[in-house]
């Protein structure tokens, strides 16, 4: 996404947040940081002929070399080429449609599976060049629901025998040299058994998807009547090159946990809602960056998988606010978010029985998040220092941090924090307290930590800044957007592996029990 393009949509989040005082109630706004600098492309993949050769699986993918061509320095023309597909997530050697639509004769796919790879971030496992492009039909809205729909045809069947799990981005370049786009990917994980898993949040992306002029939070006037009430899979992202928020909210912890060789597993909040059994046995679950829309199945599921032992990260702030059911399309189940928010006595489904989709934290069947992640969200949109208060505690081991240390800009543009006056759990450490300003009121974000008898350990950043931090990397301001420089690029990295590797060991309570700590911070009993 554009800087211009960033502004814009922000200034339409603090219209809508006007209307309530902050931390109140979540404003409808869209926070979409701008991502980092592409790099300029390099040296082509293997092709379809070649694909028989890169069979393998993901403990052995960081020996492969990286292809760093995979990144889009230009987009080109608008529309040019762009696409979608017809699943959210597959299955290794499951197939999948493209459903694209271009000015050009012809377009190439390439599909890059993202991690380290020595740094170049991604691997070309798959390519398919001069694939027939056609324009397809302009989307229409329902009018009951302001829907953006599209019809679109199936273009190619896309095979992934042979690809490793993972999160993937398939790249679209029009070869008459017009336009590149995105289509995002995940090869997940049959199983999770003794695994730390990435659960990507397609829902929370799809939901500030503006493509064809609505999303979740407002339509062609930017207000909120004219939001849509329920979005779907069937279109393209229409920001960051089509990549949706996996390059900002995302790719940087997949980079950075497949660096440390740990045993991953890769899924989504669909599949997990979709599957009870899939966490079983999980070593960890790991909420990313901004994963905000979640079904009741899915927090039912992460809750239950804690209390056999499995531990939590929530790397990121304002998890699992909204609650959304998802319905199917004609291209498949669970391919519709719905999402009514304040209107939800007019959606059709509560009035027929299903939970309310509107927060968790309200009514009608309140269920504060605070209960399954430790911290609540309070509150947008900040931009503070993030200030260390317990240096001593296992998290910031190896960081040289000490009390009061301080990294600007590195809480926002969300926030948690702790707040008894909802369901909290105890024994609950909170390791980084950091002052805010939020819209005139005096508030924290907190960095927290909380075991449960089964063992497991919970651990919430506070911040929604957290991943992308794990790239900042230069001296007085690594990320462009913020100003966050490389010191504190290098103290998350570090609490972040050190959170990674405690947690993939097993239940984290049993050996860094949480020192409940809530007198001394707040004053609570």
């Amino acid at each position: 996404m554009t800087e211009p393009t960033r502004r814009r949509i922000l200034g339409l989040g603090l219209m809508a947040a006007a209307v309530t005082s902050c931390g109140s109630r979540h404003p409808d706004s869209a926070p979409l940081p701008t991502p980092g600098t592409r790099a300029t492309p390099g040296t082509a993949g293997p092709t379809d002929a070649q694909h028989a050769g890169l069979k393998g699986d993901a403990q052995d993918e960081q020996s492969r070399p990286g292809n760093p061509d995979w990144q889009i320095a230009d987009p080109g023309r608008a529309g040019a080429v762009e696409g979608f597909a017809d699943r959210v997530s597959v299955l290794p050697g499951e197939s999948f449609g493209l459903h694209v639509s271009t000015s050009a004769a012809a377009f190439t796919v390439s599909a890059y599976r993202m991690g380290w790879y020595g740094g170049a971030r991604a691997r070309l496992v798959w390519r398919r060049e001069h694939v027939p492009g056609t324009r397809q039909a302009a989307p229409h809205v329902d009018q009951t629901t302001r829907t953006v729909l599209t019809g679109w045809q199936r273009t190619l069947a896309v095979d992934t025998a042979g690809w490793p799990e993972g999160a993937y981005l398939l790249r679209l370049d029009a070869e008459d040299g017009s336009g590149r786009s995105y289509v995002p990917l995940t090869v997940r994980s049959a199983s999770t058994a003794g695994r730390t898993v990435v659960m990507s949040a397609p829902a929370t992306w799809q939901a500030y998807n503006e493509w064809g002029g609505y999303s979740l939070y407002n339509g062609p006037t930017g207000t909120l009547a004219t939001r849509s009430l329920r979005v779907v899979f069937d279109r393209p992202y229409g920001y960051d090159h089509g990549a949706g928020l996996f390059l900002v909210y995302e790719a940087p912890l997949v980079a950075l946990a497949e660096k440390l060789g740990l045993p991953l597993a890769y899924t989504t909040g669909i599949d997990v809602a979709r599957d009870p059994g899939l966490l079983h046995g999980a070593s960890a679950v790991l909420s990313l960056g901004h994963d905000e829309y979640w079904s009741p199945e899915q927090r039912a599921n992460v809750v239950a998988a804690r209390d056999a032992g499995t531990n939590l990260a929530i790397l990121g702030a304002n998890c699992c606010f909204r609650r959304i059911r998802f319905e199917p399309t004609d291209l498949g189940p669970d391919r519709t978010v719905v999402c009514y928010k304040d209107a939800w006595a007019q959606d059709p489904g509560h009035q027929a029985g299903a939970p309310a989709t509107t927060d968790f934290r309200v009514g009608p069947g309140a269920d504060p998040e605070s209960s399954m992640l430790g911290v609540i969200y309070d509150g947008y949109p900040v931009d503070a220092p993030y200030v260390v208060t317990s240096p001593d505690h296992w998290a910031f081991e190896g960081t040289g941090v000490t009390a009061g240390a301080s990294f600007p800009h590195l809480v926002g543009v969300e926030y948690d924090r702790v707040d008894t006056a909802f369901p909290t759990p105890r024994p609950i450490e909170v390791i980084a307290h950091s002052p805010v300003v939020c819209e005139g009121r005096h508030s924290h974000s907190d960095t927290a930590y909380y075991t449960v008898p089964s063992g497991a350990g919970v651990f919430a950043s506070g911040t929604m800044r957290w991943v992308e931090t794990l790239d900042a990397n230069g001296p007085g301001g690594g990320n462009a957007d913020h100003g966050i420089d490389s010191h504190a690029g290098d103290v998350v990295r570090k609490v972040t592996e050190n959170v990674l590797r405690a947690f993939a060991a097993g239940p984290a309570g049993r050996t860094h029990p949480a020192r409940d700590n809530l007198t001394a911070v707040y004053g609570a009993a």
